[in-house]
């Protein structure tokens, strides 16, 4: 695997990852993971903690809107990219004593065949993770650890005291372009507890970095 850049976003934690793709006439390869490469990078050895355990794929409809969802225990990390289509992903701080706990970024991810590189992203532990999909898209993720449905939650993506002021300005406003026209949302990640409501919850201290 030949990794071309890490790139920490606004909060630094999440960071997206830059791999080479070797095109030609025919098309492209690439290798898009190797454990020894990520395990030595400098900015990456320290930052995620391998091995992964887990590998989901998920196709969603144009407009859809998935998440705030984490997990804390085990407690997980998400290594995401787009196969096909675009993925808008989301982070949501949610460590406790953060300085920017509450705090949610975003970063574009469109899945281009005519490029000599693609991208992940790595979203860490103690961030609820969302998708905002403005085409048909396929996504794939790599988790640090396996789905434990007793110890995760979600905050609802359509929350109105998330603090998007770290945010990129177009992908906010995407975000309220397509939440403003009904996004297909399902009834749970709709009806989840706002930040505030979560704060009250004494699980909230179990989401830790």
């Amino acid at each position: 695997m030949k990794i071309l850049s890490v790139t920490p976003l606004a909060i630094a934690d999440v960071k997206v990852v830059r791999f080479a793709r070797f095109c030609d006439q025919r098309g492209y390869f690439s290798e898009h993971f190797r454990s020894s490469d990520f395990a030595s990078h400098p900015d990456l050895a320290q930052a995620i903690p391998l091995p992964f355990v887990q590998c989901n794929e998920a196709f969603s409809r144009r407009g859809t809107l998935r998440g705030l969802h984490f997990q804390w225990q085990p407690k997980m990390g998400k290594l995401v990219r787009a196969l096909h289509g675009r993925l808008v992903d989301f982070a949501l701080d949610l460590r406790p004593g953060s300085t920017t706990f509450g705090q949610i970024i975003g970063y574009d991810l469109p899945a281009l065949r005519d490029r000599d590189y693609a991208e992940w992203i790595w979203i860490p532990p103690g961030f609820a993770h969302g998708t905002l999909l403005p085409e048909e898209t396929v996504i794939e993720y790599f988790c640090t650890a396996a789905w434990n449905p007793a110890a995760e939650a979600g905050i609802s993506p359509l929350a109105p005291d998330l603090d998007w002021s770290l945010c990129d300005p177009a992908l906010r406003a995407l975000y309220q372009e397509i939440a403003a026209s009904g996004p297909l949302l399902t009834d749970k990640d709709r009806n989840a507890p706002t930040l505030t409501e979560w704060q009250a919850d004494p699980r909230a201290a179990l989401v830790t970095g």
